[in-house]
């Protein structure tokens, strides 16, 4: 079992950065690959990053290509992500999510239904 706690959404300008983090229980933490999905109002959740176990391979949404950063430090169970050149459609809730690297492995990593594990969420908006 794996709790997942974000942390560190807030209120930014366009064009600002921002870095949210997500802190996650026990001691399995470097056996999960990792990800960041978002929702918006009255959209579905989105996929926007995964990183792998080992932090050695990423994968990112197009959307957020280029601007946002995810890593990981399994020795402080916890994966970040930095996001520069935010924009406005940037704006959602942002929820880390986890999964076991031996049921999938880096496979359809952008696939929400193949993470067991969720945060509550973490607010960031964007104001133009």
């Amino acid at each position: 079992q794996v709790q997942l706690v974000e942390s560190g959404g807030g209120l930014v300008q366009a064009g600002g950065s921002l870095s949210v983090s997500c802190a996650a229980s026990g001691r399995t933490f470097s056996t999960y690959t990792m990800a960041w999905f978002r929702q918006a109002p009255r959209k579905e959740r989105e996929f926007v990053t995964a990183i792998t176990w080992s932090g050695d391979n990423t994968n990112y949404a197009d959307s957020v290509k280029g601007r946002f950063t995810i890593s990981r430090d399994n020795a402080k169970n916890t994966v970040y992500l930095q996001m520069n050149s935010l924009k406005p459609e940037d704006t959602a809730i942002y929820y880390c999510a986890a999964r076991s690297r031996f049921t999938y492995g880096f496979y359809d990593n952008p696939n929400p239904t193949t993470y067991a594990y969720w945060g509550q969420g973490t607010q960031v908006t964007v104001s133009s």
